[in-house]
Order: structure tokens, then sequence, then C-alpha cells
């Protein structure tokens, strides 16, 4: 359960803070100063702090800098007034995760929250590559065949470098896990780490996201905003699902490949930065530079490294290991004994060809731990769980589901624009819908069940403006 520190003299704003984010499943400690502030990071680190620029005595500033220098990786997000903006941006530059203006939205605030969360987890937790299993707790790449013996070979040359990297994959091979190992085993590992997810995103909001904007750039752009890839100044920024990003926004990561630099929206100046660029796509590129949908140029500066990760049916023999480090793992989250797997189970799923790779086999050991009593994992229930996991479709081919029906409805109706992007975006609400109904309106179970980052669901969330009926406590990151 992760731990928030709300640090604002405002008693009223103080107790709204620890209702609203206690009922969100956080644990909630507060301070009235910056002095008080930082006894408490000294004693126990939290796992972010939301900090007020106005503070008696010590102010905001001073405050941020003596905790950014005792816990460098720590999430700090300040909330300023209009007229403390620029002290926020400062902040900011420095270090700080982000900032929002007072009074500010409540969604917005908690989406910012979980992103900072998140950002402090990648930042904090490092990646092993294949070495003890122990903790069980801490992520890992797993694997010793060859496939994966070159991909921690590229990972070790490519990490102390600045060189840019390119990660390809299929969906579930662990592209994100890659990138986090490469940022921590750098010389960037005590800089920030952003991760822009470019398809989590609107295209209308990604822009402005990236490089930030101007004030009166836009309707609504009241002050100068800073985007990720400038908070990010002096660390890395991963690109998760590059190969959809917009073509538009492509020539400005171009940009500032080539010459390190942006330009915020509404802006005139060149902005300097420096950030390593780490980029993932599941795309094939070169199709996508056939139809002109990816840049050429940018391709090629991208590709500097690429490491190309196989999918799991390819490194069968990796999947006794990654059997016995998820067991080990999950038992560990669900506070249970590891039962152990027989021999026949194991055998059963290095028969599978697991489409959804690595997280299709971790959802799936996921699953068979919870409906477990104790007793071995047998084959039948893996085979129960993987069925689960690829869903009716894929279990019977020669079906004619509700789903395939539903597709039929859809198109029946003849031809019209954006037909496919409305009826994908009709199907994710849906699917969102049901997982948290499922969960009784638990965003962190719902995430884990779809499969999603907390900050994901949370942006989807507000997307397909999805309005919860039943909300409970959630889990934490």
């Amino acid at each position: 359960m992760s731990t928030i520190l709300i640090v604002d003299d405002d008693d009223q704003l103080r107790r709204s803070f620890r209702k609203l984010l206690t009922e969100e499943g956080y644990t909630v400690e507060s301070a009235a100063s910056g002095e008080t502030a930082v006894q408490r990071v000294q004693k126990h680190a939290p796992d972010l702090v939301i900090l007020d620029m106005r503070l008696p005595g010590q102010s905001g500033l001073e405050t941020f800098r003596v905790i950014h220098d005792l816990e460098p990786k720590l999430p700090v997000i300040i909330m300023t007034a209009f007229g403390s903006t620029e002290n926020a941006i400062e902040a900011t530059k420095l270090g700080a995760f982000d900032y929002v203006l007072k009074p500010f939205e409540i969604p917005a605030m908690l989406t910012l929250i979980a992103q900072a969360l998140e950002a402090g987890r990648f930042m904090r937790s490092p990646v092993d590559m294949d070495g003890s299993l122990e903790p069980a707790s801490r992520e890992a790449i797993i694997g010793r065949s060859r496939p994966m013996q070159e991909v921690y070979k590229a990972i070790g040359r490519v990490s102390p470098t600045d060189a840019t990297v390119l990660i390809r994959g299929a969906s579930g091979t662990g592209k994100e896990l890659v990138a986090r190992a490469i940022y921590t085993h750098s010389l960037r590992a005590e800089r920030p780490f952003q991760v822009i997810n470019c398809v989590a995103i609107p295209e209308n909001l990604l822009e402005s996201e990236l490089f930030g904007y101007e004030r009166g750039a836009f309707t609504g752009a009241a002050h100068r905003r800073l985007g990720k890839i400038e908070q990010a100044n002096g660390g890395t920024v991963f690109l998760d699902e590059i190969g959809d990003m917009p073509f538009g926004i492509q020539s400005k990561i171009l940009r500032l490949l080539q010459e390190r630099s942006i330009e915020r929206l509404g802006g005139r100046d060149t902005v300097p930065v420096d950030v390593r660029i780490i980029a993932a796509t599941n795309r094939d590129l070169e199709n996508a530079l056939q139809q002109g949908r990816f840049r050429e140029d940018l391709y090629y500066r991208l590709k500097v490294v690429t490491i190309n990760l196989p999918p799991l049916h390819e490194r069968r023999e990796d999947i006794p290991l990654l059997v016995e480090y998820f067991l080990a793992r999950f038992a560990g989250e669900l506070d249970m004994d590891n039962p152990g797997i027989v021999p026949e189970a194991v055998a059963e799923l290095a028969r599978y060809d697991w489409p959804g790779n690595v997280r299709e086999l971790a959802n799936t050991i996921q699953k068979a731990l919870i409906f477990n009593r104790g007793a071995p994992v047998q084959a039948a229930e893996v085979a129960h769980a993987a069925e689960a996991a690829m869903g009716p479709a894929a279990a019977s081919p020669g079906a004619d589901p509700p789903m395939r029906q539903w597709i039929r409805q859809a198109l029946s109706a003849g031809q019209a624009p954006n037909r496919f992007d409305a009826a994908m975006d009709q199907f994710a609400s849906l699917l969102i819908s049901e997982a948290l109904n499922l969960t009784h309106g638990n965003r962190s179970r719902a995430a884990r069940l779809l499969g999603l980052s907390r900050p994901t669901l949370h942006s989807k969330i507000d997307k397909y403006r999805l309005k919860l009926k039943t909300v409970v406590e959630d889990e934490g990151d």
C-alpha cells in the first residue's frame, strides 16, 4: 500500500486529502510545515510527497530542495496558487515530478498521483536480469535461453552509454522491464525516468504532454506548463508504443534527437534539454514506413541500438524458470505459502504457444494460485487458467460467440468514417466498465485484471468518461 505525505499549512485541505486518498486505498501522512515534512522523510521516506509552495517558515521550494537531496528518486508533486507558478516551474526543473494549480480537479489529481507513484516505483525498483529469484517480490527478466542471453549482453553494453535504444517485441514480451533495466544500470540512474505511453494519451493531448506549452498557447492555457521531456532533463524518457505515435509529433521527436532541444506549444524560444530516449514498439515499423505512417529519418535515428525480444514460444526452455519465479512472486503478493507445481503441469504450460507471451503466462499462474487450495498446482488447474486467459474465442476457434455477433452488427450498417476507431473505443469502454464492475470499482484490481498500469486505466476512465457507481478502497500501487 503506497504512503503519501501531504505538506500544507491548511488544516481543512489536509483533512480533505486524507479522506479522499484513504478512500482510494492509500496510507496518508501529513505535515503543516516544511521542517516537519523533512523530519518525516528522514525518519521514513513515503512513496510520494504532495507539497504546497507557500508554507510558514521554510518555503516550499526550500523544502523541496532538502527532500530532493535526501531522496532524489522520491516523486514530489507541487501545489501552487497561480501567483507562485514560477516557483513551481523552478522546482520542476530541479526534479519535481509535476505541479498543479489550486484549486484542482479531483479526477485529474488522482490520475497525476497514480502516475507519480508509478514513476517512483520505476525509479526505485531495480530490475534483476536472471539473477537470484530472491526476493521474489522484485521484478526480473527471467530466462537462460540463447535469445535471452543476447538480450542481457545488449542491456549490459548499452546501459552505460547515452545511445538511443529501440526495443522491439510482441505485446507481453517485457519491453518495459528492459527499458527499466537499461535505466537502472545507466549513468543517469539518479535522475528522472519519465514513461510516456503513446497509445494511452489521446492524440490531442500527447503533444502538450510531451513538450509543454506557453501561456495563451490555446484556450485554457492560463500559465506556462513544462512537458514530460523537459521535466526529465538530465534523465531518461521512455516512449512506449512509439509505433503508434501520430505522424505530426514524430517530427518533433526527430528534432529532439538531432538538436537536443524542443519548443513548447505556443512558444518561439528553443529550450535545450538533455535526455536519453529509449523507445519501444510492437509494430512492424518497416511496414509503417512503406505506408507512410512512420518517418524514415526518425526510424534510423531511433535504431542506433535495437534490442529484439523473442516471443515466449521461441524460448520454451525458459518456461519452467518463469513458472518458478511467478509462483514465488504471486504467492508472496497473495500472502500465501508457495504450493509448488507438479511436473505434468509444467509440461502442459511448456506445450502452449502463449500468444500473449510472458504477460499471459504470468496471468495464468496468478489465476491458478488464486483458486489453489494449498496443494501443488495440477495440470488441470493450469489448463483451466490458460483457457480463461486466452478467452473463449481462442479456446474454441470454430465458435460464434456473442463478440463475433456484435462485430457483425457493427459492420452490417455499411461504410462509415472512423468506424474502426469508434468500434474499438466502444469495446474498450465496455471492457473497462465490466472490469470495474467485477472488482466493485476497485481500480487497482481492475488494472491488474486488464493487464494495464493504474495510470493507464485512470487515463482511459477519463477518456471514455466512465462513471463509477460503486467505489471501494483500492489496494494502492
